[in-house]
């Protein structure tokens, strides 16, 4: 008989595989190319030549069979395009959340637990007798049959409303997120790339979304010349295109969506690099990108204000640091009684995470 074996400790036995390394790097590349497989190919290609990222025993070519085996890309049998499945996408939004969430302090903020007992999730150690209005699924069938065994006893058994009774819930609040994110031609000027952080914001928090608080809701919305929901599959592939900034439609079409949600809690964040230049009179465009426009101006501090009686928070990351700015921004953080940050890109996620999560405290009566 074999007993215990002892070996020498080998670090690279419990490291990464070399596809698990490639496919990491593979992910990042496709978040900056809106999801283009041949681009981040391209690209890997050449980071392979500088950076020897395979080598004799495990080259690109072993790396991409891989990729076809496992269900990460799929090849088109007529004229042989690659595109990236389902399975990639979701592996990019767990990306996203390992990134930007993964770093932070773990905390039990959060996880949406008040102190008031309700219809909710948890059960709690508390019973109670059933009372009219109850949820049946809420009985305990086993002191219920035990009370019915003592009340009627074992031979002539029989159960009776007296004898149920409920097991308390702990009440969890939900929330009804809309997040916008600005695509305007600016969040790529200057040389810095400020959509890519934004779409990875939005890819972990719909992943932290879907596997910590699958109650919630999270709706996307992007805006530009105009305003339009895009889902969460899409996120990989979103680019910047030739637009001015058109806060309004954004802002309406979030109000929009969040009055169709049941939940009490909602709110709005807004992820943008500038002011509202845009806006849309009948069918046609009206544009002002110099100066602060009171026309548009004055539409987006209207907006805000509408919020408010609704009691929809928003809360503002202006990821640009231009002077001028903040005294809109503050204008229109103060008509809605929101918040608003002057956030970094390295600390975007950051900043949103915390947000998030210090708003799942609250309590709904």
């Amino acid at each position: 008989m074999i007993g215990n074996r002892f070996i020498q400790f080998n670090p690279n036995e419990n490291s990464k595989s070399k596809f698990d390394d490639l496919l990491n790097v593979l992910t990042q590349l496709l978040t900056h190319t809106s999801g283009d497989f041949d681009e981040a190919i391209s690209w890997m290609n050449e980071l392979d030549k500088q950076y020897k990222l395979t080598d004799d025993n495990y080259a690109m070519g072993d790396f991409l069979e891989e990729l076809k085996e496992k269900g990460y890309i799929n090849e088109n049998p007529v004229n042989g395009d690659i595109k990236i499945s389902p399975k990639m996408e979701q592996g990019i939004r767990q990306n996203s959340l390992e990134e930007i969430f993964g770093k932070l302090k773990k905390t039990k903020q959060g996880n949406h637990v008040t102190n008031k007992v309700g219809k909710g999730d948890e059960t709690n150690s508390d019973i109670k007798p059933f009372a009219f209005g109850d949820s049946l699924d809420q009985i305990d069938f086993t002191e219920s049959i035990k009370n019915a065994q003592i009340n009627h006893g074992i031979e002539a058994f029989s159960m009776q409303e007296d004898d149920l009774q409920i097991r308390e819930t702990d009440f969890k609040t939900q929330t009804s997120t809309v997040l916008m994110i600005d695509i305007s031609h600016s969040m790529i000027l200057y040389g810095e790339d400020r959509i890519t952080p934004a779409k990875k914001v939005a890819m972990a928090l719909s992943e932290l979304i879907k596997t910590r608080y699958p109650k919630d809701t999270l709706d996307i919305v992007v805006f530009g010349n105009d305003a339009w929901q895009i889902e969460v599959k899409d996120l990989p592939y979103l680019q910047v295109g030739p637009y001015h900034t058109n806060t309004v439609a954004g802002l309406e079409l979030a109000m929009d969506l969040l009055r169709r949600r049941k939940n009490a809690n909602k709110q709005i964040f807004m992820i943008t690099d500038g002011k509202p230049t845009c806006l849309k009179i009948g069918g046609k465009y009206y544009k002002n990108s110099f100066g602060l426009d009171r026309k548009v101006v004055n539409r987006c501090i209207n907006l805000a204000a509408q919020c408010k009686k609704l009691k929809i928070p928003i809360t503002t990351f202006m990821i640009a640091s231009d002077p001028y700015l903040q005294s809109f921004v503050q204008e229109f953080t103060e008509m809605n009684n929101g918040k608003a940050f002057f956030a970094s890109l390295d600390k975007l996620g950051a900043f949103l995470f915390k947000n998030f999560e210090s708003g799942k405290n609250k309590t709904v009566y």
